[in-house]
């Protein structure tokens, strides 16, 4: 009994752990969704506020709801998404 329920932990602990690690995906990955919001092709600068708010209501508003769902769980230091995640909730 003690080493089933040692291996249901550790399962899930692995999934969790894998869930966690895993890459955002969705809207914040696709290039064609996120390139209005930045200065250049390599996406590493954001637009200025207003040119941001101005791309931002550009959108559909399924994806506006997708990308702040997606921005919900995102931390402000995140290296790949924060800056932009932050932008999302000034809108």
């Amino acid at each position: 009994m003690n080493l089933k329920m040692l291996c249901t932990g550790a399962m899930a602990l692995s999934m969790l752990t894998g869930a966690a690690l895993a890459d955002h995906g969705g809207a914040l990955d696709e290039p064609t969704k996120m390139a209005p919001f930045y200065t250049a092709a390599d996406m590493k600068t954001l637009k200025s506020e207003a040119d941001f708010k101005a791309s931002w209501t550009g959108l559909k508003d399924e994806d506006r709801a997708t990308i702040k769902q997606e921005c919900g769980g995102i931390a402000a230091d995140d290296q790949n998404h924060g800056a932009f995640c932050t932008m999302v909730g000034h809108q």
